[in-house]
């Protein structure tokens, strides 16, 4: 049985669990198909701790793809709280390019344990939203963005990263659109208040 959501892990159950996830991410970026016996090896656990904490690799899959989302989405009250709201937008936007590049690899296993039969399909962007949501009403209260644009949004705005491939100069291409996605929003908008 998996954890249950909502109920605290001691801390060496929480540690097992992070190492489980930071070997998961690097070895299904390497190979979507990658052995949940070598991820539990090299994570330093067992097969039954492995399975307790994911009994199945949809279940270890989802929860990466759920846990990058959220450390992504978490940043933006960070540079909320040491930038200027438009700066802050501009520098989450960017770290969001990094981690659709970064992650791109992860994008087959998440197909794979998302696509089957009786899978629940792949988790909607809610942090990303949520994130972007408090991000763009910072900046449309401080004036430096056009009035009336939400986080879907903006997240259907930036939906080209996702087509973007790390290879052939993405981060030039990743630069490009979103200062093109940042003019847009800044165009109609009152100017700082």
């Amino acid at each position: 049985m998996g954890h249950e959501k909502g109920a605290p892990l001691r801390s060496d159950a929480q540690r097992n669990r992070e190492r489980i996830l930071d070997v998961a991410v690097v070895e299904l970026t390497r190979c979507a198909d990658a052995p949940l016996s070598l991820i539990a090896r090299k994570a330093g656990v067992g097969q039954g701790t492995f399975y307790r904490n994911f009994p199945n690799r949809q279940a270890l899959v989802l929860e990466i793809y759920r846990h990058e989302m959220q450390q992504v989405a978490e940043h933006a009250t960070c540079l909320l709280e040491h930038r200027e709201p438009d700066v802050a937008l501009r520098e989450w936007m960017d770290r969001l390019a990094r981690f659709a590049m970064t992650k791109a690899g992860l994008a087959e296993a998440i197909r794979q344990a998302t696509s089957g039969p009786g899978s629940p399909g792949r988790p909607e962007p809610t942090p990303l939203t949520a994130a972007a949501e408090l991000l763009v009403r910072a900046c449309e209260e401080a004036g430096t963005i056009r009035p009336g644009v939400t986080g879907d949004d903006f997240v259907l705005a930036i939906s080209g990263l996702w087509m973007l491939t790390p290879e052939d100069g993405w981060q030039e291409r990743a630069t490009r659109l979103l200062d093109l996605v940042m003019d847009g929003l800044r165009a109609g908008a009152p100017g700082r208040r």
